[in-house]
């Protein structure tokens, strides 16, 4: 490969080893680094919003960010060892909001959720910010409008020091790429929180309203937590009454689910509790992901599904049931990206009580990625040694076929395939009837 500096190969004197200093190899991993520090970098952000901090993580982030400099290291083993370590702040970071969240708002209790119900004047909230919701929802008790959720807030209902206020209605619409269609038929204030914040359309754009790093052209900034022209608008704009078209369920966070582990764990010794599928990740409006919905729909009735993120909006209207014989529910949603932190949690425990490791437990984890939070939870598991993850609907081009190999090698990362083979293959051949309808 010629350099884009000298013009020369390696073997004929590029001092740079080509492409600005970086082979292909290198590049691959910095750009993983890279992707992986972003989302790093956003859950330590809305930690510190509610007050929580840790220098370790900043520091990692300091430390990663430099290692990406031109002409820095041009040894691959060490690039993804720092790769790596991004991976374990990204699991620092994650724990760190987990503790901010339940300590300001509660542990999250599993939740019914109706979905796509509005009613009254309305607001809705996108993004990620259970900050920013809460404070709207402080300032808006009592001013005869009601506050609905969308994507990745959805999880906010099972927080106790959310869910506390009657005027928190319910979930409306799916996964963040709705926002263009589904924000032209709303008849409320809608207020972008966080990233996945879609330009505006006109038929909107006049009460669309921004927080913290999410930003419109078109759209109002809302200035040191003050809500009040989100609510004005709201109560400005005419009453609405959408009949709601079922529910959804969140709030299986590991501390809850963990309660159940007796039960779990004899579910698993009686063979009632065949296997634990974590099917979980970023949505996008991209070709390939209806595998998640028809890999889930096929899962039999004697295994779990646990899900956080918005790649959850692809099944979680599908009726599951609990696990024959036991009182256990077969779908656990744990919440937004960041509770990715629970399923860590609630596997180590697992392994610790049945004498194993975590990747001896009859757990498959299937991720569906799109932006850099998803790269961010992928180096986590990773950094702890979590093996034979899938990954969707296709590998990053940013990783080389060496690259790939090498990781697949070494952990057993592998694109996702045919839902039916890959069921198969993850149940050891065989595969039982009785899935979610």
């Amino acid at each position: 490969m010629f350099c884009n500096q000298c013009e020369q190969t390696p073997d004929d004197g590029c001092t740079t080893r080509g492409v600005c200093g970086k082979e292909p190899d290198i590049q691959g991993i910095q750009d993983l680094t890279v992707y992986g520090l972003k989302g790093v970098s956003a859950y330590a952000t809305h930690a510190r919003r509610l007050g929580y901090a840790d220098p370790e993580v900043d520091a990692a982030v300091h430390e990663a960010l430099y290692s990406t400099l031109t002409n820095v290291n041009f040894d691959p083993e060490e690039t993804l060892e720092q790769a790596l370590e991004v991976g374990e702040a990204a699991v620092s970071a994650m724990e760190l909001l987990d503790e901010a969240h339940t300590n300001e708002l509660g542990v999250p209790e599993p939740t019914e959720v109706p979905q796509n119900g509005v009613e009254g004047n309305a607001i809705l909230v996108t993004g990620h910010d259970l900050h920013d919701l809460k404070q709207l929802l402080e300032q808006s008790e009592g001013e005869g409008v009601s506050v609905y959720t969308h994507s990745e807030m959805l999880p906010a209902h099972a927080y106790p020091e959310l869910s506390k206020y009657d005027h928190l209605k319910g979930n409306v619409g799916g996964a963040w790429h709705d926002q263009r269609t589904l924000f032209v038929d709303f008849p409320g204030a809608i207020v972008g929180t966080s990233n996945c914040v879609q330009p505006t359309r006109e038929a909107y754009e006049d009460r669309f309203f921004t927080t913290g790093v999410a930003g419109l052209e078109e759209a109002e900034s809302i200035e040191d937590g003050d809500f009040t022209p989100v609510i004005e608008t709201a109560k400005s704009l005419p009453a609405v009454d959408w009949e709601p078209t079922g529910t959804v369920t969140t709030g299986f966070h590991h501390q809850p689910v963990l309660e159940l582990a007796d039960e779990i764990l004899e579910a698993i010794e009686e063979g009632k509790l065949r296997h634990v599928f974590v099917v979980a990740g970023c949505d996008a409006p991209t070709p390939g992901r209806d595998y998640y919905r028809e890999l889930v729909k096929s899962i039999p009735e004697d295994c779990i599904v646990m899900t956080t993120s918005c790649g959850k909006f692809r099944f979680n209207d599908l009726e599951f049931g609990t696990v024959p014989g036991t009182e256990i529910p077969r779908f656990l949603d744990q919440g937004q990206c960041n509770n990715s932190y629970s399923t860590v949690r609630i596997a180590t425990a697992l392994a610790e009580e049945l004498d194993c490791g975590v990747n001896d437990l009859p757990v498959s984890i299937v991720l569906s990625w799109f932006e850099q939070k998803a790269v961010a939870v992928l180096l986590g598991l990773l950094s702890l040694g979590v093996e034979d993850i899938r990954l969707g609907p296709s590998i990053p081009e940013f990783l080389t076929p060496e690259l790939v190999e090498a990781l697949n090698a070494e952990y057993g990362l592998q694109p996702i395939g045919e839902p039916q083979a890959d069921l198969r293959e993850m149940l050891g051949g065989q595969v039982a009837p009785g899935a979610a309808d």
